[in-house]
């Protein structure tokens, strides 16, 4: 009982963490929703994985995930892992690497999921993760740089391209 309160004492404390990492395009922090259009986590790195052998998650609260951004916007979800056989390889989400699949999923608006179905549990050191949100309601998907790039061409850009694109630093 007392590891399973201590479990929930790290995820709460991971999940401020993550909080205060979210920022907007050009710097703006992106918790209002108003001046900013593209929201993006900072890179995180699980304190502890829950679930169990082929089922491991760990959870985010991101409240940039909205209602309007998770039925009308797109989010794009990357993964760095440390024994990857590509050295600084970043990559998108749902992705093979290192003999599992890695994938993310938003059970409820303002949470996020990062998942794998590795036997044994995951590393929670050298191994990160990161989103980037884009609403769909605001002029951000219909911009003259994005005016006719649907999300499955986002979803296939390199990490490095969608940055440049959303001017997110990397």
């Amino acid at each position: 009982m007392k590891a399973k309160i201590n479990i929930i004492y790290l995820l709460i404390a991971f999940s401020i963490l993550v909080f205060t990492g979210c920022k907007g395009k050009d710097g703006d922090d992106g918790l209002d929703g108003l001046d900013a259009t593209v929201y993006y986590s900072e890179w995180i790195t699980p304190s502890a994985w829950s679930g169990n052998s082929g089922d491991w998650y760990f959870s985010v609260v991101a409240p940039d995930l909205t209602a309007d951004v998770v039925e009308s916007g797109v989010i794009l979800a990357y993964v760095s892992l440390a024994d990857d056989i590509y050295e600084a390889a970043v990559r998108p989400l749902p992705a093979w690497a290192v003999g599992a699949n890695w994938s993310f999923l938003v059970p409820d608006y303002e949470i996020i999921e990062f998942t794998s179905d590795m036997i044994s549990q995951p590393f929670t050191t050298g191994n990160s993760f990161r989103f980037i949100a884009i609403p769909g309601n605001i002029e951000t998907l219909k911009s003259a740089s994005m005016e006719k790039m649907s999300e499955k061409e986002l979803r296939s850009m390199p990490y490095k391209d969608v940055c440049k694109l959303l001017n997110i630093p990397e």
